[in-house]
């Protein structure tokens, strides 16, 4: 289930009740009468199975709700309600497998800021990175790839991509376009800093290294194991399943490629150089394709959904057109109850 709490000017609560009211998904609305004050308005409470959650906001955007009041979403964990269950069984399909596109376009739109501590992470993680190459340890791997920020603007990329925003993928790519580079650098100074203390090898393209070799040797696997990440990893996002993403992170091969660019660069080894660019660009590309592939499908059966929804009997009562608009055609009405 998820929980709206709705602030609604005077002159469409009363539509915003008729549309809560009248859907089957939709249970435990409150009314309060002139709660709000900034902004002054109406509060609405409710609970939305989560199959329908983006249904009931478009509406509710319809509305003119988010122009002139707000919406706040929350997701209940647990909910103890005959009423509740017998609302899921209103709404079509699982739980599980519903997207709550506002959830999605918030966490992804807040994982593309360009900020400090994204970058910090991304330097953290690639020198993390360059030290399990230079000692050839894979825990060192792992641990960077879990550390890596990087999942987050390529999801937002996907999304940026599905839904049409520039906004979103002027971020996204500020964001991949700024933090690659400074971990780059951060992994080819950590390593000069490295061979000047005397604790790294003297010469890095002909130590045998093979539980870490792959990093820089792209190849089949390395398409279809990104490729898999990348829709795992959109899953993940939209069906808000946190522990498989960790999964995902450990899949990708983006942070150690970065930074065995850096190491490459640092030994003059432009084979290692060319090999690891390579893979992390073939990363960035299959991961953007498949999760872009995966959020696509995943809208179009939100769409279908959306058109089925536009003969509710709910959306005519509170005032709405039987089709899709962005936003209401007509004043709504001020009667109140």
């Amino acid at each position: 289930m998820v929980h709206l709490r709705i602030v609604a000017p005077e002159r469409c609560a009363q539509d915003v009740l008729e549309l809560l009211e009248g859907s089957e998904s939709v249970l435990n609305v409150v009314y309060l009468e002139g709660a709000a004050r900034k902004p002054v308005g109406d509060v609405i409470l409710c609970d939305v199975a989560r199959e329908d959650a983006s249904v009931i906001l478009s509406d509710l955007r319809e509305l003119d709700v988010p122009k002139h009041g707000s919406i706040a979403l929350e997701v209940i964990d647990t909910s103890i309600s005959d009423v509740a269950r017998a609302a899921e069984k209103a709404a079509a399909g699982l739980p599980s497998d519903a997207v709550v596109w506002e959830e999605v376009e918030a966490r992804t739109s807040e994982q593309t800021e360009l900020s400090f501590s994204f970058l910090a992470f991304m330097v953290l993680a690639t020198l993390i990175a360059s030290v399990g190459l230079l000692l050839d340890q894979p825990i060192l791997i792992i641990g960077a790839m879990i550390v890596g920020p990087e999942f987050g603007p390529i999801a937002g990329a996907c999304v940026a991509a599905v839904e049409l925003r520039r906004d979103l993928a002027r971020r996204s790519a500020a964001a991949l376009a700024a933090g690659f580079p400074i971990g780059i650098v951060a992994a080819l100074l950590g390593t000069l800093l490295f061979r000047a203390a005397g604790v790294a090898p003297d010469d890095f393209g002909s130590l045998a290294r093979p539980l870490t070799d792959f990093v820089s040797n792209p190849d089949l696997f390395s398409i279809v194991v990104a490729y898999l990440a990348g829709t795992a990893g959109v899953l993940s996002l939209t069906s808000a399943k946190s522990g498989a993403l960790i999964g995902v992170l450990v899949s990708v091969t983006t942070i150690p490629a970065a930074a065995g660019v850096g190491v490459g660069a640092a030994y003059a080894d432009w084979g290692e150089f060319g090999g690891a660019l390579a893979q992390l660009l073939l990363n960035l590309a299959i991961i953007f394709v498949a999760g872009t592939v995966t959020l696509y499908l995943q809208r179009r059966l939100y769409i279908s959904r959306r058109r089925k929804h536009l003969g509710d009997p709910a959306r005519k009562a509170a005032g709405l057109p039987g089709e899709w608009t962005r936003r209401r055609r007509e004043p709504a009405r001020t009667d109140r109850r």
